[in-house]
């Protein structure tokens, strides 16, 4: 578990747990659904020297989830899109009652949505946000949309996140090796205590449908990047232009959109590809 210094108390009571580094203007970093807060900590010496960096593990996940068990605060249900929304309010007020935004994946979605819903936010920059454009692929993600809340009701977590691996692109034989490879570590038990937070992801996702409607009121200024065709073999599952399609779908759609493409990352952010662009953005006049 990434393991976080800071607390902050969210509306309903939930314990937020972050880090905070550096000093300026803050900068808080939105992760994605299977990231308790490590994927985007590398950004943080990128980013320190300028700003004041929060990097927060969503509720659900790591160490804004006491224990293990689905009683336990950070996944009380049912969910709501609104107490992701007021988890991100509460870090704001606590750097001071605006902030820069940094989400990854399906963070960024939720970026998005807080934007839309009025959160005290100056810029956006999103990474790769996976709303499922096109009618190739819509069938696929409404059927794992479903397949994953069932296993989720059912307690099946394990399931849910076998779902989640299949749909990008894992075969059995891959799933089957990573879980006899986690079991040695208890990575795969990381994943698996994860897993409910792909379903709730899903709800803030709109099952994986842009919300244009919403959207389009968002007026702060917003950079959508890519990583431009995906090759890693663990999203071979999925098109290669999957996360191009919802960027460009996005630039089009919010008014005060920056659309750029970065060659060679995984999905995963590259702090030394992402980091100078963010630096650039987050700096600059708008």
């Amino acid at each position: 578990m990434n393991e976080m210094a800071f607390r902050v108390t969210s509306n309903d009571g939930t314990t937020i747990a972050y880090d905070r580094k550096g000093s300026g203007p803050a900068v808080v970093l939105v992760g994605g659904a299977q990231d308790d807060g490590a994927e985007n900590a590398p950004l943080i010496p990128a980013l320190a020297e300028h700003f004041t960096v929060y990097n927060y593990a969503r509720r659900g996940r790591g160490a804004s989830l006491p224990g293990t068990s689905r009683g336990a605060s950070g996944f009380t249900e049912p969910y709501a899109v609104e107490r992701e929304i007021e988890d991100l309010d509460a870090l704001i007020a606590e750097a001071g009652g605006s902030a820069h935004l940094f989400g990854a994946s399906s963070g960024g979605a939720l970026a998005l949505e807080a934007a839309a819903a009025g959160s005290a936010i100056d810029t956006i920059a999103v990474w790769e946000v996976p709303y499922a454009v096109g009618d190739d692929i819509r069938p696929r993600f409404e059927e794992y949309v479903a397949d994953t809340r069932r296993a989720f009701d059912a307690g099946r977590d394990e399931e849910v996140l076998e779902l989640f691996m299949r749909m990008t692109g894992a075969s059995d034989d891959n799933i089957a090796a990573r879980k006899a490879a986690g079991k040695q570590t208890a990575h795969w038990a990381d994943s698996v205590a994860l897993a409910p937070t792909l379903v709730h992801d899903s709800l803030f996702l709109n099952r994986y449908q842009l919300p244009a409607d919403r959207l389009a009121t968002v007026t702060q200024p917003v950079l959508v990047t890519t990583g431009g065709p995906i090759t890693v073999p663990y999203m071979a599952g999925l098109p290669s232009d999957f996360f191009d399609r919802a960027a460009d779908e996005l630039a089009d759609l919010l008014p005060h959109a920056q659309r750029e493409t970065l060659e060679g990352p995984d999905h995963v952010v590259d702090p030394q590809i992402v980091g100078p662009l963010l630096l650039r953005f987050f700096s600059s006049e708008h």
